[in-house]
């Protein structure tokens, strides 16, 4: 038997109330410490595990949204959204963009920006309707935006447009500095930066880069074209 329920709210929200298997905020600070002390690969299937349970438990049958100030409910939203990161990572784009569409569908109001990578997947992939229509949902205040404007019109026609060059330039001038660097240090005084209450403009942008690292070792034309 189950030890596991979801439960309806008064806003049409459903609460996932669990134990063992199911208790995700346990779960998914467990798969935290476990990446701390390194044992990363069993934290990603830690949590691959548990978003396979949850769409056991979701089903298929109905539109199901989950309710974002339930505790347990969160943290199932964030272990999902940290395994569509994990696939992310290890250039899973198809699986992580599916986890992502998921989460969506599951929180409309999209509590984790899971958009934002999303966009990443979607021009990874080369899928560049479904990117257009996800970049929208993309605040322009957001650096990121902007580099995937640049990074999606790249890979459509091979060279960058010099509009949205201009304004990646000026604009968010910290972040086009991090991408044309030669070197990316995640060192003490970069962590120092980023973890604390106030992280500057620069260590935003680096965290950037080290979050999409991976897509600029795939296309490194790309970064070639922001140095000019």
């Amino acid at each position: 038997m189950r030890k596991v329920s979801l439960n309806p709210t008064a806003d049409q929200t459903f609460e996932i109330v669990g134990e063992g298997p199911y208790d995700f905020e346990s779960l998914l600070a467990r798969s935290r410490r476990m990446e701390r002390t390194g044992d990363v690969e069993g934290a990603c299937n830690e949590r691959f595990r548990a978003v396979q349970r949850l769409e056991e438990l979701l089903g298929e049958d109905e539109e199901v949204q989950l309710e974002w100030s339930h505790r347990n409910t969160r943290a199932a939203l964030e272990t999902l959204h940290a395994s569509a990161v994990d696939h992310f990572l290890i250039d899973d784009f198809e699986l992580s963009a599916a986890l992502l569409e998921l989460l969506l569908d599951l929180d409309p109001e999209d509590h984790l920006e899971g958009s934002v990578l999303l966009a990443f997947d979607y021009v990874a992939l080369d899928e560049q309707e479904a990117f257009d229509e996800v970049v929208n949902d993309i605040s322009d205040k957001y650096a990121s935006r902007e580099l995937l404007l640049l990074w999606s019109s790249f890979r459509r026609d091979g060279r960058l447009p010099e509009g949205e060059l201009q304004r990646f330039r000026t604009r968010f001038a910290p972040y086009y500095a991090e991408f044309v660097a030669a070197d990316h240090p995640a060192d003490d005084a970069y962590l120092r930066d980023i973890e604390s209450a106030r992280p500057t403009e620069a260590a935003q942008a680096r965290e950037l880069w080290l979050r999409t690292e991976n897509l600029w070792r795939l296309w490194p034309e790309f970064v070639a074209a922001l140095r000019g």
